[in-house]
């Protein structure tokens, strides 16, 4: 038997606080950490300060990843319980208003002025302050911020694709090696992409564009970087 929770909890929407953290670190780690190694390549003809550069780039980056989306995350939480306790001292202060404020919102939505009226006033007597914060407020279980959650995901996700180019830094020639690093990249880019279009239901083409192209020009001007004003280490 299909329940409204089971029905919608196979919405992608669900997922989106999550994903989004999770694929911008995991982008982020395979990029910077790509880009930093192909500008120390391009100047370098041994593997140990690439290596070294690398492991310090991941480990900088996931606690950088994590700090400021914990933070940042942290900061529209604080936005939006300060709006909260400002809807219950307007609730206790105007409720007339408030609930007006409430049938105009569902009138806008297409509900004639009886039935928006009706349904503020049933919804009211039911939970008036869940219902200010999702009707009034915008806020709800999908789109609430979450902190450590987008903190773990981000952290997580950035040592991950940290990691794949480090591999490909321990196991390929130095001779060339910004030339491995970078098509290994766009693999992995490739496969970033079309995962993380899977997993969110969008199209699979578009975001492996999107993906590529700003990947390969931040690895373009790194290397650029590397050739301008490298010298041999």
């Amino acid at each position: 038997m299909i329940t409204i929770d089971n029905y919608l909890d196979n919405h992608y929407i669900h997922r989106s606080n999550w994903l989004r953290a999770a694929v911008l670190g995991a982008n982020d780690g395979i990029i910077s950490i790509s880009s930093l190694a192909i500008g120390v390549a391009t100047a370098s003809v041994a593997r140990d300060p690439i290596v070294l550069a690398t492991v310090a780039g991941l480990v900088a980056g996931a606690l950088s990843m994590a700090a400021g989306e914990y933070v940042s995350v942290s900061s529209q939480t604080d936005t939006e319980m300060a709006d909260i306790e400002r809807e219950k001292k307007e609730l206790q202060e105007m409720p007339e208003e408030e609930l007006q404020i409430l049938a105009q919102i569902y009138e806008r939505r297409g509900l004639k002025k009886e039935t928006a009226m009706q349904v503020a006033i049933e919804l009211t007597e039911k939970d008036a302050l869940a219902t200010h914060i999702r009707d009034e407020l915008g806020i709800n279980e999908i789109s609430q911020a979450k902190p450590i959650q987008a903190a773990l995901a981000s952290g997580a996700s950035f040592t991950v694709g940290g990691i794949l180019p480090l591999l490909v830094i321990l196991f390929s020639p130095v001779i060339g090696m910004e030339y491995w690093l970078y098509g290994f990249t766009i693999f992995f880019l490739i496969l970033l992409g079309a995962i993380a279009a899977k997993t969110g239901g969008s199209s699979i083409k578009k975001a492996i564009i999107r993906i590529t192209v700003w990947g390969t020009i931040a690895m373009a001007l790194s290397a650029g970087v590397g050739y301008l004003f490298g010298v041999n280490i």
